[in-house]
């Protein structure tokens, strides 16, 4: 398979996360922070060392501010519920992901009041209209890095700098970016930044982390066991522990540290820039087939490595059973969990079909998907492509 759906999850992972997950899992699978046997020792390094793999990457001064968690959802939940109380107002944008969405639309149940900005039809937010939404109630801005439907990029830098003059905090939500987009942390000021393990950060699937600023802090929504402070009834008050409940996923978070090391090794800009030249052979060859619609920014800088398209006249799912059956391409098709921002850009209900290059995407990948979309949208059955050279691996390295 020509695997280009890198949004929803990452694939292939560098060599290094499977020999590292595989090693953890037969050398160190006990319970970390429990027991003091070697191996629960071991197990303890392991967290802590990616745990620090991941604070170098996000240049985090505080490793114990990651807070281990399943997913980007978990995260995001854990800071949503967290933090809001009835009566508190918090600002979003229509073009969140359902993981923002919902949480947001069961604390609205119980009583938090939630104010959507509207973004323009390529996805972009206005930090003044941010600006403008934010009363004295306002407790929280929450909103998405980079859209997953179309890729755009939130500028988060001016709206953190837009929040922070009015002393409310910011919560960012980096499942587009986090791996393939630089995010400085301290340079930022980001109050939270929730991301998932297993997209960018090249890590497995059941990983992912919230960052808490030393100036946020968050009422615990899961309650259990530390290994740390068990004489108490109630979470300790100390980080990582008070958000961690329960055994953490030893082997996902050691393939998600690996992972990070990679990123580091390789350089984030050399990620970005790789993904944004496939991105714009992508979009390059797309918008030149006829009946193709492309939505989005054109502005390469301002979008993250998404892409997505009609055939007018196809629904989008048949185009992407195409894909998969008859050209062995792997798409992402519908509404991506994100029904309102297909609202936005009027590819409601039926969605689009989405294309999400990675790091491990080459040329020659591209190329067959462009020619098999114009196979598609031409209507030829018989088809045979004539490979190009490809100028770098498809294998995974690291």
């Amino acid at each position: 398979m020509i695997y280009i759906d890198n949004a929803a999850t990452s694939h292939p992972k560098p060599e290094s996360v499977y020999k590292r997950m595989d090693f953890v899992l037969r050398n160190a699978s006990a319970n970390p922070g429990r027991s003091g046997h070697r191996m629960a020792i071991e197990a303890n390094r392991v967290i802590f060392e990616s745990r620090e793999s991941v604070a170098r990457l996000f240049n985090i001064r505080h490793p114990e501010r990651i807070i281990f968690t399943c997913n980007a959802t978990a995260a995001l939940n854990l800071a949503l519920k967290g933090l809001l109380q009835p009566g508190d107002h918090c600002v979003t944008s229509d073009m969140e992901h359902n993981s923002m969405v919902r949480p947001l639309k069961f604390l609205s149940q119980q009583g938090v009041n939630v104010h959507r900005v509207q973004a323009s039809r390529e996805g972009s937010l206005d930090p003044d209209e941010i600006s403008s939404a934010i009363t004295c109630e306002t407790r929280l801005i929450a909103v998405t890095h980079a859209s997953n439907v179309i890729g755009t990029i939130t500028p988060i830098a001016d709206i953190i700098k837009t929040a922070h003059n009015k002393e409310v905090p910011v919560l960012i939500d980096a499942a587009q970016t986090a791996g393939s987009v630089p995010i400085d942390v301290e340079a930022l000021d980001v109050d939270m930044l929730a991301c998932p393990g297993h997209k960018g950060l090249f890590g497995p699937q059941g990983t992912g982390f919230l960052y808490l600023s030393p100036k946020i802090n968050l009422n615990p929504t899961v309650f259990g066991g530390t290994g740390s402070r068990s004489d108490l009834d109630r979470m300790p008050d100390f980080l990582p522990d008070r958000y961690e409940a329960g055994t953490l996923n030893t082997p996902g978070i050691a393939g998600l540290g690996a992972g990070a090391e990679f990123i580091s090794s390789e350089g984030i800009d050399i990620v970005r820039a790789h993904e944004k030249h496939m991105l714009s052979r992508l979009t390059g060859g797309l918008s030149g087939i006829p009946g193709v619609k492309i939505y989005g920014t054109k502005d390469l800088e301002r979008r993250a490595a998404v892409v997505s398209f009609i055939i007018e006249g196809l629904d989008p799912a048949v185009i992407g059973d195409r894909l998969d059956t008859d050209f062995g391409i792997g798409v992402r098709v519908g509404i991506h969990c994100a029904p309102d921002a297909h609202k936005v850009i009027g590819s409601y209900p039926k969605g689009t079909v989405r294309m999400s290059p990675g790091y491990f995407t080459t040329s020659e990948d591209i190329d067959r998907a462009i020619w098999a979309v114009e196979a598609i949208a031409s209507g030829r059955e018989n088809h045979h492509y004539i490979p190009v050279s490809s100028p770098r691996p498809a294998f995974p390295r690291g």
